[in-house]
């Protein structure tokens, strides 16, 4: 349970840095992290750790 928690916390500090750097909403952000996400075979959280990290969803 802790984990979700975290892991729920995390992503939604990665997509306030996306929606602050990019001025794009909500669900745009999602949207990123879910597409890299996909993109790359990547957990969800492991993409959202690398935005908060380095600031963007790219590796």
């Amino acid at each position: 349970m802790q984990e979700a928690i975290a892991t729920r916390h995390l992503i939604g500090e990665a997509m306030g840095i996306l929606m602050g750097r990019h001025h794009i909403t909500e669900d745009q952000a999602f949207d990123i992290l879910r597409t890299q996400s996909q993109r790359t075979n990547t957990k969800l959280r492991d993409v959202a750790r690398r935005v908060c990290e380095t600031g963007t969803a790219r590796e």
